[in-house]
Formats: C-alpha cells, structure tokens, sequence
C-alpha cells in the first residue's frame, strides 16, 4: 500500500455465485471430503465451470479410491448451495468431467518425511500475512466492507428475502485515507445478477439498504458516487455469463490489494501446500504482532522450497509502526511457532475438513470456529509474543 498518509484505496470482492468463486468451492468441497476419509490426503485440484459443463483437473493421493459417482456428487450439490437453478447451468443437469489422477511420485517424495528428513514443502514459492487495526478483525476496511455487503446480500437471497436476485455478484468498495485511516466512503459499486423483470431502479432500492448498513455510520458516500448495476441490466450470471477457474481470485481472497501476495492460490490445496498453509500462518503471526500492540501494521513474508522443511526465509516489516525492533518480531515468531509445513499444520491443527467455508467471502478476517475452521485468526499468541520481545 501507499506510503502516503492522505489517499483513496479501492478493494472489490465478488459473491459465492461468481463463476470463479464457484469453482473455489467445489475445489475446497472436495479437499474436505478427501480430508474427512484420510487426514493426510494429498489434493491439487482445479475446477473450471462453464455454459453446462463442469471440469475437475488434478492429482489425490488418499487412503481410500473415491468413486466418481461421489465426486460427481459433491459437485452437484456444491452448485445446488449457491443456488443455480438457471437455463444453461442447474445443479440437476450440469454436464460434470472428472480428470483427477493419482500424485505425482516424484513430488510426494519431495514431500513425504523420511528416516532422514521431516516432511518437506509440496512446492516452492512465496507467502504473505498480514494485519492492520483499520477494523475489528485487524483486517484492510476496504475488503473487509466488500465482503461483509455481499454476504449479507446472499444470506437473504438464500432465506427468501431477496428471492428476486440470482448468485452472480461483485462489489468494490473506495475509501478515503487519512493521516493513514480510513474516515469514509468515497464511492460504492454493486453489480448483481438480478430477475429479469427488475429495473436498474428496482435493483438500487433492493441493494442500497445493505451497503447503508454495512457501511459504518457517517461514511455513506455522496449518492452520485453509489453505483449499482451501472451497466444497467445483468440478468445473464454464472458460467453462463462467463467462465470460470479456481484460483483466479487470491486478492479477493486475501487483502484486497493492502499488502502484497506471493501468488499461489489456496482453493483446492491441502495443507501440505505452502501456498495454503504458510499464508495462513503468515496470517496468524501477522495479526497476533497486532493484536499484541508492537505494530498497527503488519506485513510478514516466508519462502520455502520444494522438499525442504524449513522456510528459506523470515520477514518482516512494520510499516514504521513497530513497538519494537523488526528483527527482534522476527526472532520471537520463529522461536514461538514451528514453521515447517508439519509444524504448521499441527500449531493450526489444519488437518481437517475445514476448507470449504473458507471458498467464499475471504480466507481471513473470519471468526475462529469450534470445529477448528479459520484456527489462524485465533489471537492466543498475544501474550508470549509480548514476553519473548520484551
């Protein structure tokens, strides 16, 4: 994000019927079902939805053979969840096309533990966590108000209240920055695939209540700067509108653009894969430095490579806000939490069907469950992260 403390700052997010965001859900559906028979399942699986056809692409390894009739299964009532019931894709008659083969050897012998090595990264690459104070949730406002509008709009579409809007959507959400905090709204935009029958009109009245309320008190932007629907009609959505891929949203998934992301998407993954399960830590650390009052912002950043356990590198920056030295954060985290992706996984306990809720609406920034789901937004590392700097 900008160094400048005066700025607008635009994020978007987009709704569980977005082509894209559907194809995450059915890739985290199925990362749980295979989690739920075999809590060391390996799974890399791509969906790509389109005009009546659903295509799953990758590779499992698992205790159990799954039939394709379940898979298939699991598709179907994925779809059915989100509620497309249109012409061109229905739950009922979607055209679904299974490639999912067995894992690589020779990745599952960079990955697999051994009487000589601990178990190493399924891949190489970056990951990025971070946290600021801008909102309860030690989240980015911009993203945090898209998301928190496009659930509450769907919530009602599935109860009935808004019967008349179809799953597609998008919203984006401008701030205004000051002295580097947010204060207001700049400008709102709001497309939702809708009923034929309505109006522009009709639609801007359904939806402007749920921005008003979302949106904190005091910071509506000027009406002029609300744009709902602006093309003027979207009746045509989903995979029948545009074709979508898993993966194909990780900033939406993420931070909204605040801080920077290594480029792995998550959907799909099981937390072997660092790409998932180190941005989540990143996340976890990040927002635990924050919430223990050494940063108001918080960026950190880990690197692993392909078969080896421990990160390749530890950063982490502060923004200028830091309570404390950055190195001394950085020696307090690594001291705390076992970054390896087996000490990943057992500090989050991550090895659980955990992951289908988390396809839509944004990784982070979400209540810890009790079942476990979003264990990396738990703040219980407060008080030894305060001890070990000092």
């Amino acid at each position: 994000m900008s160094t400048q403390t005066n700025y607008v700052f635009t994020s978007e997010s987009v709704s569980e019927g977005h082509p894209d965001k559907l194809c995450d859900q059915i890739s985290d559906a199925l990362v749980d079902y295979y989690l739920s028979l075999d809590p060391y399942a390996r799974t890399a699986m791509e969906t790509v939805a389109t005009t009546g056809f659903v295509g799953l692409l990758g590779e499992i390894r698992c205790c159990e053979d799954v039939p394709q009739e379940k898979i298939e299964e699991i598709v179907r009532q994925t779809i059915k969840n989100v509620g497309y019931e249109q012409e061109g894709f229905h739950w009922k008659d979607v055209e679904v096309n299974i490639r999912l083969h067995k894992q690589s050897a020779d990745i599952a012998m960079g990955v697999d533990a051994g009487d000589d090595k601990d178990e190493g990264a399924g891949d190489q690459g970056i990951m990025f966590g971070y946290a600021c104070n801008e909102t309860e949730e030690l989240m980015p406002a911009a993203i945090h108000y898209s998301h928190q509008i496009l659930k509450q709009l769907a919530e009602d579409r599935h109860n009935g209240t808004l019967s008349q809007l179809e799953p597609d959507a998008k919203s984006q959400v401008t701030l205004v920055y000051q002295d580097g905090q947010p204060i207001k709204a700049h400008s709102i935009v709001l497309s939702t695939q809708h009923a034929e029958e309505l109006s522009q009109e009709d639609v801007r009245d359904l939806i402007k209540p749920y921005i008003e309320k979302v949106i904190p008190n005091g910071w509506m932007c000027r009406d002029d700067e609300l744009y709902i629907n602006p093309t003027g009609r979207f009746v045509i959505g989903g995979p029948v509108g545009d074709a979508g891929l898993t993966g194909r949203k990780i900033i939406v998934d993420t931070y909204g653009g605040a801080a920077p992301h290594g480029g792995g998407a998550f959907s799909g993954k099981d937390p072997t894969k660092v790409d998932r399960s180190a941005a989540y830590i990143a996340r976890y650390l990040a927002k635990n430095v924050v919430g223990a009052g050494l940063a108001t912002r918080c960026t950190i950043q880990l690197s692993y490579a392909i078969g080896i356990s421990k990160p390749i590198s530890v950063y982490v920056n502060t923004h200028g806000t830091g309570k404390a030295p950055e190195h001394k954060i950085s020696e307090a985290i690594t001291s705390l939490v076992d970054l390896s992706p087996r000490g990943i996984r057992e500090h989050l306990q991550m090895n659980r069907p955990i992951y289908g809720r988390t396809a839509a609406y944004g990784h982070f920034g979400r209540a810890p469950e009790a079942d476990g789901g979003f264990s990396w937004e738990k703040l219980d590392l407060i008080e030894k992260l305060q001890k070990a700097v000092g």
